[in-house]
C-alpha cells in the first residue's frame, strides 16, 4: 500500500532554491515574507556562490496548497534572482538531516 494514500494527512515537502544578491538584509527580507503571509518554513540553509555577490538559499516548505503564491511572492522581492523547485526526493535537507539527530 502506498504509504501517502494511508497517511491523508501528510504533505509532500518542496525544496525550493533561490539565487539572491548576497548583502546584509536579504535572509530578513525572505523570512518576513513567510511571516507575514503565514507560511512555515520547515528548514534553510544558506551559502555563498564562491566569489561572486550572490547567495544561494534552499527553502524546506511543506505548503502544497500554497507553493504558487509562495513562488510568486518569492519572484517579487527585489533580490530574488531566480526560484527553482526541485521535486521531492531530491533535497539538501536529507543529506545534512543524520548530522543534526541525536
Amino acid at each position: 500500500m502506498n504509504a501517502l494514500k494511508s497517511l491523508p494527512e501528510q504533505q509532500l515537502e518542496t525544496i525550493l532554491e533561490l539565487q539572491v544578491n548576497n548583502h546584509p538584509g536579504v535572509m530578513s527580507h525572505v523570512c518576513g515574507l513567510f511571516s507575514r503571509r503565514a507560511y512555515n518554513l520547515e528548514g534553510i540553509i544558506v551559502l555563498p556562490i564562491g566569489k561572486t555577490t550572490f547567495s544561494r538559499i534552499w527553502l524546506k516548505v511543506i505548503e502544497e496548497n500554497k507553493l504558487d503564491q509562495i513562488v510568486k511572492q518569492l519572484e517579487k522581492l527585489p533580490d530574488v534572482k531566480t526560484v527553482t523547485r526541485h521535486p521531492q526526493g531530491q533535497s539538501i535537507f536529507s543529506e545534512l538531516t543524520p548530522l543534526f539527530q541525536s
